[in-house]
């Protein structure tokens, strides 16, 4: 219970609205199935976006085949849902709202806010996927004005197979997983104790961690960005340049191969992803750059860097001095790259 109040405190909740779970994607799939079936009598339609991350994509597809309708807001060419073309999806048989607050592969920050005051003033369930938000940026849910929210240990330095999901307090739905009455009947199953202990201790030093992770990770993460920008020819950002997260940054290099990349990095002792980390390793070019618009040849030469508190200058310092390296001997390699 200590642990419950360290994840509420971290994210503006009270204890008992917060269920823990075995990390984001279970979260995400008791949001979205959990609601949608307790819902179902009063409406079948759920509108989300086509930047989310698979554990909310691959659930609304299940959920498309057992009779729901979903809508799937596209994004503008900076990675920002536009609110009227939101609330223009909205019907009467809407029942729920699922949009993420930070991109996992742009760092790309929705306007959760107001997306909030217009699903609360339509009467529909809120749910944010919050995993990339939750320790590196102030957050609270009555600000957000969500009705449920998914976090993951792991990504504030939590230990792995641990999450939790904050449920409004009045917010009804179907339990995930049945059995026994853990988690206040809300989530069956003995809980993960270790886990929580490890996730209630990373949420209370992420919360005293904030603002110093906000000025000195983002200060990494723009030196980074901007001498790559000088200092190596033909590459690019990808998604908004202000309203994004301060850890991460998305980029593309022309001529290159992002999996190639990847993989040379990694021996060189940089690690870096080509999409989502849960499918980095899959050759199938991003489902959210593709839905930026951004042109296949980007997309397939395009890595994303995310940086943590654990980062020093020097890391950075580093990477500066192995990619300009690398990239020019991708390059040299590339006959299309050869031709321009």
């Amino acid at each position: 219970e200590e642990a419950r109040r360290q994840v509420a405190a971290l994210v503006g909740a009270q204890p008992q609205e917060i269920v823990f779970t075995s990390g984001g994607t279970e979260s995400d799939n008791t949001a979205l199935r959990g609601v949608a079936s307790y819902l179902r009598e009063r409406g079948n339609h759920i509108v989300t976006t086509s930047i989310e991350h698979p554990a909310i994509l691959r659930t609304c597809e299940q959920l498309e085949q057992e009779g729901f309708e979903i809508t799937y807001v596209p994004a503008g060419k900076d990675g920002v849902v536009k609110l009227d073309v939101l609330e223009a999806a909205i019907k009467d048989q809407t029942i729920l709202i699922s949009v993420m607050y930070i991109n996992n592969e742009t760092g790309t920050i929705q306007p959760l806010a107001r997306i909030g005051e217009l699903a609360k003033s339509r009467k529909i369930i809120f749910h944010t996927d919050a995993v990339q938000a939750v320790g590196k940026i102030p957050l609270d849910v009555k600000q957000l004005g969500v009705d449920l929210l998914s976090l993951s240990s792991h990504k504030l330095h939590g230990p792995k197979g641990i999450g939790a999901l904050f449920v409004r307090r009045g917010v009804r739905f179907n339990p995930l997983i049945l059995g026994g009455p853990h988690e206040r009947s809300r989530r069956a199953g003995t809980e993960n104790v270790p886990g929580v202990i490890g996730l209630g201790k990373a949420c209370e030093l992420a919360r005293q961690g904030l603002a110093d992770f906000d000025t000195r990770v983002r200060g990494l993460r723009d030196r980074l960005e901007n001498a790559v920008l000088e200092t190596i020819p033909d590459s690019s950002v990808n998604g908004s340049r202000t309203e994004r997260a301060p850890h991460v940054t998305n980029l593309s290099f022309r001529g290159t191969e992002g999996e190639a990349l990847l993989i040379s990095l990694d021996f060189q002792g940089i690690a870096v992803s080509t999409g989502s980390a849960c499918s980095s390793g899959s050759l199938e070019p991003s489902h959210v750059l593709r839905a930026l618009a951004i042109p296949s040849d980007l997309i397939h030469g395009s890595i994303r860097f995310s940086l943590s508190r654990m980062n020093t200058e020097e890391d950075v310092d580093y990477a500066l001095d192995v990619l300009p390296k690398t990239i020019g001997r991708m390059r040299e390699m590339s006959p299309l790259y050869r031709e321009r």
